[in-house]
């Protein structure tokens, strides 16, 4: 096998991916960057309730050109469509319902991961002043579980899934599922374990990009 005889996922990829596993019928928050792509993958047939912190129950796809409502937004500040029945609230509702744990779900991008489910989503490094935590921490804590989305590894080729975070954390131990350009793996008592891998990489490549232990 080849080094390039595979091809990693790219964004919408990545978000596809994790929108295939999503249940119907659970209500789920997306949060800022890939993450935001899900919801435009989900099979129209299966009822997804998504949630957005700034006060949204009920978000759509992005909606098709020239028909975008200027006013509705999601967190990202990206403008979204409205399922039937979806319905507005201010900030203290919406962290009302993270932090009553009335989210089965969070998809979250991320920095670095580690193995036993510890994320780093808010700065680039310990001494970063850039960029602010957000309501990340408490979609991180308040969720049943919690999915991240991002790069298997950073563009110089550096390991993002981790013994532990070197970045400072998120939350600790948040993380039940990572899906990356390269494979999906749960987070379990052992550390990751392989779900699934793109097609042309072996385990063993996966593992040679991982500073983390992999388990099948």
């Amino acid at each position: 096998m080849t080094e390039h005889s595979y091809k990693a996922l790219g964004r919408t990829g990545m978000a596809a991916r994790a929108a295939q596993d999503i249940p119907g019928g659970w209500y789920v928050n997306l949060g800022i960057g890939i993450p935001t792509l899900v919801a435009d993958h989900v099979p129209a047939e299966r009822e997804v309730i998504f949630h957005s912190e700034n006060g949204i129950l009920g978000v759509g796809p992005a909606p098709a050109k020239h028909k975008e409502n200027p006013w509705l937004i999601n967190a990202s500040s990206q403008r979204v469509s409205l399922h039937p029945g979806g319905s507005f609230f201010d900030h203290a509702m919406s962290f009302a319902i993270v932090r009553g744990q009335h989210l089965d779900l969070c998809v979250l991008g991320g920095f670095q991961v580690a193995e036993n489910g510890d994320l780093a989503n808010w700065a680039q490094s310990a001494e970063s002043g850039t960029g602010q935590i957000g309501g990340a921490m408490d979609l991180a804590v308040g969720a049943k579980q919690v999915w991240v989305i991002m790069e298997h590894t950073t563009k110089g080729g550096e390991a993002r899934l981790l013994k532990r975070c070197t970045y400072p954390l998120t939350a600790p131990g948040c993380v039940t599922r990572v899906y990356t350009s390269l494979a999906v793996l749960d987070v379990a008592e052992r550390g990751f374990v392989v779900r699934d891998i793109i097609p042309g990489l072996s385990f063993d490549e996966l593992q040679a990009r991982t500073e983390a232990k992999l388990h099948r």
